[in-house]
């Protein structure tokens, strides 16, 4: 039970009672309660290595002036990856993508981009053509289309002879590519067959899911088919392999909407799963050319009891190549629909729970109300035969239904007005498998390993807002996060991920970029212990070479702990070789500790002997200061590294320093000096203060000598003067003189380096008026003189 539900529940009790004079004193013993709940709560999941921006840690592409890198297609049979940008396509080598083998452009025409302009949109940032759909074809070639300033075209583009060429048969994109760059959109490609969900009008109020070809399909323009939806991610699936019922192949759709079954004022979004048949052609008289099998469900991502659902934002499919297809499994993000949280979460779901609810689930219908009002129900009526939704299998076919124009107008009427199941699809375990706070994720991807002990695990890959990527596992319901990396600076959202098994490189897409990077990243532990303590399936530590290495790449047996992180395993390490400072009395020093881990804790020791904190010995992340040295402080220095896995305590050397006193300057760093109260610098630092003050003293005397300060006393006798000598009130004034401009020398106006010379100016009179004399204004324009 989160923190907030434990406080809402006492409030309640309390409240069932009349108020009690105790109930404000309860409620203030309740909420540091609350708080030291929220402290416990595993929401801020600690990677146990972050690692720093650096162009080291991935290969980059980008070409200069093209951005929005966001649509990729692996050919593996190639060695490529062909990428989709603004007005442009890319052919990369798969190993090094910032080796470019080919490229063609794809530009709106200025016509295009004029139209585009004069109906109300951005000529910068919206009338281009943003590459939106890039998949391969069974006979090799590419399918690809783009936004084309709001006017979504498609082409075919071959690769031969190290050249990309578009072949120029241009066809119309509505429906299958959106017409808003910025708008979310979900594709694949199957058999040839093009799957699509995007906006099928201008506006972007006309939202469809369709197929293209040979049949063109789509969903109705009814509310409780589509309401005001954000289409997240596509995936098929092959549910007709070896089923005993004949059923037929899916394609499943996730996305969010706007609820038509909530009760309430405000809009609620939730998160949906839709699939319809592959085999689908659409209705007779009924439902023509319309989806038959189209049925959606909401899909729930408890987090922490919130009253509000999380949305879905990215999904992933993993199979396992030698086990059935009911055994895949869906990886979705989600994050909250309101700025009042910030966290994120990841759930998974069973392949075969959602074929379940489809199959066998009940149905929502809605019902009027006295009040006009749309309420959804479950359905308790009979359900016809065929089962509405549901594909041609040999159940129908047995009954003379080979496909679904052979479909029953009452059937098809049944789908037609109820298309959502009243049971929300769960995930596994019924909660999340990584809940965190922090930056929002975007993209997720998963890869089954397998483990030196035989063990096969799920490395789930996630991207963020910020351009950092989260390394995960799930290890026996234990969420642990292998490491951080920050891939882009300045951060920006990281946009699409994949992956090849081939090369083991992970590559991601971003507004300013591309870049890959490798799965495994052994070579970050160093020893043996770092290595194990870091639970990587990827990496093991092999004893004879004595480095962190990948496992499918040795064929010796590795050391490797995942589940329990023992570290014991290790050989004995050799000791850690001190590496000599030198300091004088006096001096300051820092020695260098770097933590391996997030996760573990520092220490000191000097001659064997723990350090702790002082006014002279700062405990710094990953440093030690040493102010004001004195002879004490030489000896030999350990920096200890003490991390908790599952299975012990382990504690390591992480550095050692050998500090030794000198009669001079030597290798310590002066930081952060301090004021002493005692020592041989007392007394050189009170002469220097005697000879400031005297120097201040000259100075004013030599001041007032050459009359740039006046006297205090003469001051006062020219104000008595002035006020002598002030006419009366009620006198004639005399005429305004005409002001002049300072003047002095040739020299007025520019900077201080030159001679000192004394300033006057003088106001030049009327013919008849009076004269006026001023003082004489002298000025110092030499820093020597102050």
């Amino acid at each position: 039970m989160g923190a907030s539900a434990v406080l809402g529940v006492s409030v309640r009790r309390l409240n069932r009672r009349a108020m009690h004079p105790l109930l404000p004193l309860c409620v203030f013993w309740l909420l540091p309660l609350a708080l030291t709940l929220e402290e416990d709560s595993p929401l801020d999941n600690v990677p146990r290595r972050s690692v720093p921006y650096h162009r080291e840690n991935a290969r980059l592409f980008h070409e200069e002036g093209v951005f929005n890198y966001s649509t990729m297609l692996l050919r593996e049979d190639l060695d490529l990856l062909f990428l989709g940008a603004r007005e442009a396509l890319y052919a990369l080598d798969l190993k090094d993508i910032s080796k470019k083998i080919a490229s063609v452009k794809w530009e709106s025409t200025k016509q295009q981009k004029d139209d585009c302009k004069n109906k109300g949109k951005d000529a910068e940032t919206e009338c281009s053509n943003y590459i939106r759909i890039l998949h391969q074809m069974d006979d090799n070639r590419m399918y690809v289309c783009g936004t084309n300033a709001f006017d979504p075209e498609c082409d075919y583009m071959s690769y031969e002879n190290g050249k990309l060429t578009l072949e120029k048969k241009a066809e119309d994109g509505k429906g299958k590519c959106p017409f808003d760059p910025f708008q979310r959109y979900a594709s694949i490609m199957a058999e040839n067959h093009l799957y699509s969900a995007t906006s099928i009008n201008f506006l972007g109020s006309e939202p469809v899911i369709m197929r293209s070809s040979p049949v063109s399909i789509r969903t109705e323009f009814k509310n409780s088919w589509l309401n005001e939806p954000t289409f997240v991610s596509m995936a098929q699936m092959p549910e007709s392999h070896l089923s005993e019922v004949g059923d037929d192949d899916k394609v499943y759709l996730f996305f969010s909407e706007a609820a038509v079954e909530c009760d309430c004022y405000n809009k609620l979004v939730v998160s949906r799963v839709a699939r319809v048949c592959k085999g689908d052609l659409g209705g007779q008289r009924t439902l023509q050319k319309k989806w038959t099998s189209f049925l959606k469900a909401r899909m729930d991502c408890p987090v922490l009891e919130s009253q509000l659902p999380y949305i879905i934002q990215d999904t992933y499919r993993l199979c396992d190549p030698q086990k059935h297809w009911k055994d895949c499994l869906f990886y979705a993000i989600f994050i909250p629909q309101s700025d009042t949280s910030d966290l994120s979460a990841v759930c998974a779901y069973r392949v075969s729970d959602i074929s379940k609810v489809f199959a066998e689930g009940k149905f929502k219908t809605p019902v009027a109300v006295e009040t006009s009002f749309i309420k959804w129900v479950m359905y308790s009526g009979d359900v016809p035969k065929p089962r509405p939704g549901a594909c041609i299998d040999n159940e129908a076919r047995k009954a003379g239904i080979n496909q679904t124009l052979d479909l029953p107008d009452w059937t098809l009427q049944f789908i037609r007005d109820r298309p959502l199941m009243d049971q929300a699809i769960h995930p596994i375990g019924e909660k999340p498998l990584l809940v965190r706070r922090g930056a929002t994720f975007t993209r997720i991807i998963a890869n089954q390993v397998q483990a030196a002990d035989g063990g096969k695990y799920h490395v789930m890959f996630i991207g963020t807002e910020e351009g950092t990527m989260l390394k995960a596992v799930n290890y026996d319901g234990e969420m642990f996060i292998i490491e951080e990396v920050q891939l882009f600076q300045p951060p920006e959202p990281i946009k699409i991920l994949k992956f090849s098994n081939i090369t083991g490189q992970l590559y991601v897409g971003a507004d300013s970029g591309a870049l890959q990077m490798s799965l495994a990243t052994c070579e970050r532990s160093s020893s043996c212990m770092d290595c194990v303590l870091a639970r990587d399936p990827y990496c093991g530590w092999d004893k004879d070479v004595g480095k962190c290495v990948v496992l499918s790449n040795s064929q010796r047996e590795l050391i490797q702990s995942l589940k329990g992180g023992d570290a014991s395993l290790c050989p004995d390490a050799d000791p850690v070789k001190p590496m000599n400072r030198s300091i004088w009395p006096g001096g300051n020093l820092k020695l260098r500790c770097p933590s391996p881990s997030n996760l573990a804790q520092t220490s000191w020791e000097r001659d064997g002997r723990p350090l702790t904190p002082s006014t002279r010995l700062r405990f710094l992340r990953d440093e030690l200061l040493i102010l004001n040295a004195t002879d004490s402080d030489a000896g030999q220095y350990r920096c200890l590294s003490v991390e908790l896995s599952k299975a012990a305590r382990y504690t390591s050397t992480v550095a050692a320093y050998q500090v030794s006193m000198i009669a001079g300057p030597g290798e310590g760093t002066a930081t952060l000096p301090e004021a002493r109260t005692d020592g041989p610098s007392v007394a050189g630092l009170q002469a220097v203060i005697g000879l400031l003050v005297v120097c201040l003293v000259a100075l004013l005397a030599w001041n007032f000598y050459k009359g740039h300060l006046p006297l205090p006393w003469n001051c006062s006798k020219k104000n008595r003067a002035q006020s002598q000598e002030t006419p009366d009130q009620d006198a004639p004034r005399p005429a305004a003189a005409e002001v002049k401009p300072l003047v002095s020398g040739t020299n007025n106006g520019r900077n201080n380096n030159h001679p000192r010379e004394e300033a006057a100016f003088s106001l030049a009179e009327e013919e008849d008026g009076p004269k006026v004399n001023l003082p004489s204004l002298q000025y110092i324009d030499d820093e020597s003189e102050i």
